[in-house]
């Protein structure tokens, strides 16, 4: 409609029974809009809430282990991270030292590693294995494919 006066627009928008939008107040001079402003808050709502049912919440899923884990139990801990990394979830290694467990860290760090190359096709290690406390941790991430 061209630059027009303050007082003009508005007379406009009344008129139209619409309102009127600053769309660009820092360029000279101001750009404005009219339209139904209720009506534009509800549409971008809308686009919203479909753009985030439209994401992927990554979440984080955990299984426990002790160094001395046996063979079986060890197998059934890797088709829990295979079943979590193929959802798509990261998974977070825990690997729980009691008493005198942690002098066998290198045992831990290995059990760990035969973890992530079990599961090499399906995930990555986002952070490698590493002593928090009485506790070491290692991260698994999908890989991008999966």
């Amino acid at each position: 409609m061209g630059i027009l006066p303050l007082r003009e627009a508005l007379q406009m928008a009344a008129d139209r029974h619409l309102d009127l939008v600053e769309v660009s107040p820092n360029s000279r001079p101001p750009v404005c809009r009219l339209m139904d402003y209720g009506k534009f808050k509800y549409e971008q709502a809308k686009r919203d809430r479909d753009s985030k049912k439209k994401q992927k919440v990554v979440s984080m899923k955990e299984l426990k282990m002790r160094p001395g884990i046996e063979e079986h139990d060890f197998e059934v801990k890797v088709r829990s991270a295979r079943r979590f990394l193929a959802e798509g979830d990261k998974v977070k290694c825990t690997m729980i030292f009691r008493g005198r467990e942690i002098v066998h860290a290198n045992l831990a760090e290995q059990t760990l590693q035969r973890l992530a190359d079990a599961v090499g096709e399906l995930g990555t290690v986002e952070r490698p294995a590493r002593v928090e406390g009485r506790a070491m941790i290692m991260i698994l991430a999908p890989k991008k494919g999966a």
